[in-house]
């Protein structure tokens, strides 16, 4: 099936794009395999997006700036892409039940929540381990959880699930808190939160569902069980760059590379947002780069048929 111009991704970069294409004239085709607007979507509550003085849910964003792409008449499709490959002048991406072919695609597939790897994770994974606040506190509702980081989205999804639960504890591996001080403020008069600094969390206990957590404390190397009944881990993340792995050049971490015109590797195919190789992640940074490749893919198209 050819298409003027594919997506890859509908997070706020990949819908950005998506609108800039379609505004130019382009027939676009956007292939997300979850919700539109990635991982905003689940963020309980975005302040730094200009435009919302008080602030917007990270849902009712992503649904305003997919319903904007609606109106330009962009095509979503739900599918996971598997593979992307390339011809002269053909771009094909096959996803899990047919192949799409254009002569450009942006990939915009974002990041994935980072797991720590350690004992009782996975094995407790949807009973009581969790990586988004936003979807799964309600159910802890009058419990006491753990927050695995202390990062803007650790502190941000621990202030949120205060909302729920009757006690956080933060456990932070640097002797630090990193996130912004706005987000510090929060918890200056907040008697229900306990941070434990310098702390690495080495296990996850129980056994039909989650019932404590270990802590080591790397000063002295002591050990710490705390009872909680669930565990928000916010570590970091992973990029979402398998269906082009071994394709386009990636960074040392698995991030795609891109030139100053967001570019890859491989010519007739861009990048943009969170995927790419590069310091900041942030919605507004990562609408500005799907602007951005969506202006120069679209002359990468004009030039093909000169």
């Amino acid at each position: 099936m050819a298409h003027g111009m594919i997506v890859v991704g509908a997070g706020p970069a990949g819908l950005t794009a998506s609108i800039y294409a379609a505004r130019a004239g382009m027939d676009v085709t956007v292939l997300e395999k979850a919700m539109p607007g990635g991982y905003a979507a689940l963020t309980d509550i975005i302040e730094n997006y200009p435009g919302f003085p008080d602030g917007i849910k990270g849902f009712e964003l992503a649904e305003k700036m997919k319903q904007q792409a609606l109106r330009f008449n962009v095509k979503i499709i739900g599918t996971e892409v598997k593979k992307i490959d390339a011809s002269p002048r053909t771009i094909k991406v096959q996803t899990s039940s047919q192949q799409f072919t254009a002569p450009v695609v942006i990939v915009a597939t974002g990041t994935s929540p980072r797991k720590l790897l350690i004992p009782g994770e996975e094995e407790l994974r949807g009973r009581g381990v969790s990586y988004c606040a936003t979807c799964d506190g309600p159910l802890f509702k009058g419990k006491k959880v753990a927050v695995i980081g202390c990062g803007n989205s650790g502190l941000q999804e621990g202030h949120f699930l205060l909302n729920f639960v009757s006690d956080v504890v933060f456990v932070e591996y640097l002797q630090r808190i990193t996130a912004d001080q706005i987000l510090q403020k929060k918890f200056e008069q907040e008697s229900r939160a306990r941070f434990m600094l310098g702390a690495m969390l080495v296990r996850i206990n129980g056994t039909e569902k989650v019932e404590s957590i270990t802590v080591k404390r790397r000063s002295d190397n002591s050990e710490e069980t705390v009872a909680v009944d669930g565990v928000f881990i916010f570590v970091g993340t992973t990029p979402a760059s398998d269906c082009v792995r071994g394709f386009v050049e990636l960074d040392k971490n698995g991030f795609v590379v891109t030139d100053a015109e967001l570019s890859t590797s491989v010519k007739g195919i861009y990048a943009a947002g969170d995927i790419r190789s590069k310091h900041i992640r942030q919605v507004v940074t990562a609408c500005g780069e799907g602007a951005e490749a969506a202006i120069n893919a679209y002359h990468y198209v004009e030039s093909l048929n000169m």
